[in-house]
């Protein structure tokens, strides 16, 4: 299974508000036009309405969602090969293990997985065997023998099997041979004509004649008129009675219980525990379906093939995709304050002190000199109007204007009155639930050792807003007693007033807030901020600042 082509995704933070998603969006076309393709874009979160109303006054399909990047069996190489039917002899299961350098091979009917063999299970089946009648009890097809030994088939039915009988070696003379052989039984002999007519007298069920010699008319007759097999190799006696167990079907061997499998969507980390505390070299995986696809090892787990990915409008662990360690980031293209993140090799890091990171993307397609799409345009201006609420919020720079007027005159809209209709179409939330409305925009942050958690809603009017409250207080409630979040912060902006009201839960909350923006008293778990409206600029530095101020 070759990795080598798996496309790098380009991704934005959880509960991804517009500019997220319309960045992640924006810079997979920009890297598609200078990388001729090898780039997709995802989303780690449910789609804003807001953003819905972007992509779909653009007519933009939504980035497809990623749950995680945590590394999963099928990012390891898997061994594929197709498995075996357990009617095959244990002679060509060990042949195929000598070709394919293998010690494991997967017994599969229909593609599903019946069970396994391995060289150990071989070697007993080999070793161990002091039955006479294992041909018999193992069921051994005609088929198997007369490929073992290399013969062919001059009285019967090749696709018979054996259930029954011993073998036997015919080295005495006839007298002798009536005392010991049996009806059923199966009878390793020469070029005598005379022990080959006594084995068929003796109702034998199949004779073996050896060394390639030839088997008189009259025996063939006589054989086929007794029901009595007769095939005929090239080998000596010796060497036939030292093969034929050889030509027992490996399902007879088989180990069919307690088969530890793994699928493709398995996490690794969830895997190698049960690896290690098994003793074999090498686990099956299936599909979905349940059907066979290859074999992996321990050693495999070493070679799995991080994830690359594209981090933009974020740059902090705790808001990224989950099992974010396990991935190889490439590049980070953000305007937020910089954060805990760590990689593994040397990235491309472009972090500008503007209002959006669609600003940036924007300054990328002009250096490198490639034109912009109105769809595209449309997005990236959607997300700056959204970030920068239509230049109002202090984040807001002259870069962040020229480039919100470039790109609406690039997608053929007005920007104040196109705004009107995405901000309403963003407020518009009262038929959603508590958690769709908490989590539409929401982050957590930390303080040195202290996570807390800051949401946003904006909306144009204030009676929106008022009826947004009444559906969230008693579930930010909720959601800090079940996440034992220390504190949570919820901003219920204005844009029309350029003002929030902040609501507040969490022991000390209050008075990180009193002392980050002079509030005189409690009111209720909530106070007024007249002027305030970014959560990056004017309440996460303020709340950052007060907390580090009191640790």
């Amino acid at each position: 299974m070759s990795n080598q082509n798996r496309s790098v995704y380009v991704i934005g933070h959880k509960n991804p508000d517009t500019d997220s998603i319309c960045s992640a969006i924006a810079y997979t076309a920009l890297k598609n036009k200078l990388n001729n393709g090898g780039y997709k874009a995802k989303r780690a979160g449910h789609v804003s309405p807001e953003t819905q109303f972007v992509l779909d006054y653009f007519k933009v399909d939504e980035p497809e969602y990623l749950s995680d990047v945590k590394l999963r069996v099928r990012d390891i190489e898997i061994r594929e090969y197709e498995g075996v039917e357990s009617h095959i002899s244990i002679k060509r299961a060990w042949e195929m293990m000598g070709d394919l350098n293998i010690v494991t091979i997967p017994i599969v009917h229909n593609k599903h997985l019946k069970g396994l063999i391995t060289l150990g299970d071989i070697t007993k089946a080999y070793m161990n065997v002091f039955d006479n009648e294992i041909i018999g009890h193992a069921d051994t097809p005609y088929r198997n023998i007369v490929e073992t030994l290399d013969g062919d088939m001059v009285v019967g039915e090749i696709e018979e099997t054996i259930s029954s009988g011993k073998v036997l070696i015919a080295a005495a003379n006839p007298d002798l041979m009536e005392n010991y052989i049996e009806q059923g039984d199966i009878v390793i002999l020469g070029n005598r004509y005379e022990s080959q007519l006594c084995a068929i007298e003796m109702n034998a069920q199949c004779i073996i004649v050896c060394e390639g010699a030839l088997v008189s008319k009259t025996i063939i007759k006589l054989a086929a008129a007794n029901n009595c097999t007769i095939i005929r190799t090239p080998y000596d006696t010796y060497t036939v009675a030292r093969l034929i167990n050889q030509s027992m079907p490996i399902g007879h061997f088989m180990r069919k219980s307690g088969l530890v499998s793994f699928t493709k969507e398995d996490y690794i980390e969830d895997i190698k525990d049960i690896m290690a505390k098994k003793r074999y070299r090498d686990f099956p995986v299936l599909d979905k379906e349940g059907n066979f696809c290859g074999m992996i090892s321990r050693r495999n787990l070493l070679d799995g093939k991080r994830r690359k990915l594209i981090m933009v409008d974020h740059n902090e662990k705790s808001q990224a995709v989950d099992g974010l360690e396990d991935a190889d980031i490439q590049e980070v293209i953000d305007h937020h304050r910089i954060g805990s993140l760590e990689t593994i090799n040397p990235v491309y890091f472009r972090n500008q002190p503007v209002g959006c990171t669609s600003t940036i993307v924007y300054q990328l397609y002009k250096e490198n000199g490639v034109e912009i799409e109105p769809s595209i345009a449309g997005l990236m201006c959607s997300a700056i109007l959204s970030d920068t609420l239509v230049f109002r919020s202090p984040t807001c720079t002259a870069v962040d204007k020229a480039a919100a007027e470039d790109l609406a005159k690039i997608a053929g809209i007005e920007i104040e009155e196109y705004a009107i209709k995405m901000f309403k179409a963003g407020s518009n939330v009262l038929d959603k639930t508590p958690e769709e409305i908490f989590y539409q925009d929401y982050k957590q942050f930390t303080a040195g050792e202290l996570v807390f958690g800051v949401g946003q809603i904006t909306a144009m009017t204030q009676d929106e807003l008022d009826e947004i409250k009444v559906k969230l207080k008693p579930y930010i409630v909720q959601v800090q007693k079940e996440k034992a979040i220390p504190m949570i912060f919820f901003m219920l902006t204005n844009i029309i007033e350029e003002s929030t009201e902040l609501l507040y839960i969490g022991e000390g909350a209050f008075g990180v807030v009193k002392d980050a923006f002079s509030v005189s008293d409690d009111a209720a778990s909530r106070v007024y901020l007249e002027g305030v409206v970014s959560r990056k600029k004017q309440l996460i530095p303020a709340l950052v600042k007060t907390l580090q101020e009191n640790n």
